[in-house]
């Protein structure tokens, strides 16, 4: 079960990013991932109405903007070079590559839930990606694009439900995330060439030597900043394969596996008694004991103060032996 975590109102939370000026003069900013500490992608979701605005692109970051659900407005896009119409529907996505391309947009129709994606350069590296591809290959995503496609609706679904309610683990899923839809965008839109083919990196999965270590790892920094990249180091795998890799091996993605961790965690320094639920909420990564008492409540039907009090010294009821329990045993 995952522990969630409420986003709490603060004054500033929402500001739009810099490169999203054009954007915030025509359109409500409905949740934003400033603040949020995520890593190689941000997010805003927005509100757009009926309008015609100048439309200026991203300096660095690639921008994909997806419509999750659906408005039926006719949108068209006007730069140097580029007349883009098409009507938006759930699932219709348009991509911006980086550089400060000019133009207008002209909107038919109010647009109630639009996300805009902004991918940092990094994402399309071999490392992240785990492919050997260089920057001549990516030509097709140096052009303005729309297109729809279903896993790209999904992710980007998932993405605005953590903008709504944050969780313990988000910045985990986000990095994961981030990582498929730069791997999706190259696998779809990139061009390359006849002549050349780019081969996935050497991997192998993960055998139960490098999970255990993984394992041990994570168990050690529950109470630390857990981040994919740092846990694909210590598997020796980049981010993208080793979270298909952990999952295929645990039977869940990383970040859930961790979320179940620290709710385990907090049951048993719940059950300690010696350390203060604030300190606890700190700790697992809650920014206070408000968030931590809304999630652990929301998780497990009990006020951490009330499961403190009748918990006494119960077993954690899963656990990194249980994991390794039911591992096959690999060569």
């Amino acid at each position: 079960m995952e522990i969630r975590q409420e986003q709490p109102e603060a004054a500033g939370r929402n500001r739009p990013q810099p490169y999203c000026d054009s954007w915030s003069r025509s359109s409500k900013l409905l949740l934003s991932s400033v603040d949020r500490g995520w890593s190689g992608l941000s997010a805003e979701l927005r509100r757009h109405g009926q309008s015609v605005f100048p439309w200026r692109g991203p300096q660095t970051d690639t921008h994909i903007v997806v419509d999750i659900i659906g408005s039926e407005s006719l949108i068209t896009r006007r730069a140097t070079g580029i007349v883009d119409r098409y009507v938006s529907r759930r699932g219709t996505a348009w991509l911006s590559p980086p550089g400060w391309r000019e133009g207008s947009i002209d909107i038919t129709g109010d647009l109630p839930g639009i996300l805009h994606l902004y991918l940092s350069p990094n994402q399309f590296s071999p490392n992240k990606l785990g492919i050997d591809i260089d920057e001549s290959a990516i030509g097709a995503l140096e052009h303005e694009i729309t297109f729809e496609d279903p896993l790209l609706t999904e992710i980007a679904c998932a993405i605005a439900s953590e903008l709504r309610t944050e969780t313990s683990t988000g910045s985990m899923l986000i990095e994961s995330l981030a990582s498929t839809i730069a791997a999706r965008l190259v696998q779809k839109h990139a061009s390359t060439s006849p002549a050349r083919s780019y081969p996935l990196l050497k991997t192998e999965g993960l055998d139960r030597r490098r999970l255990l270590r993984v394992l041990d790892y994570i168990e050690a920094n529950l109470e630390g900043d857990l981040s994919i990249d740092r846990i694909a180091s210590i598997a020796c795998l980049s981010r993208y394969h080793f979270a298909r890799a952990f999952r295929l091996a645990v039977g869940q993605p990383p970040h859930r596996y961790v979320s179940a961790r620290r709710l385990e965690r907090a049951k048993a320094l719940l059950t300690r008694g010696d350390r203060s639920l604030v300190d606890i909420a700190l700790s697992l990564g809650f920014s206070g004991q408000a968030n931590f008492t809304r999630a652990f409540t929301q998780a497990t039907g009990h006020a951490p103060g009330r499961y403190r009090q009748t918990a006494g010294s119960r077993r954690p009821e899963f656990s990194p032996t249980d994991v390794r329990r039911s591992l096959p045993i690999l060569a």
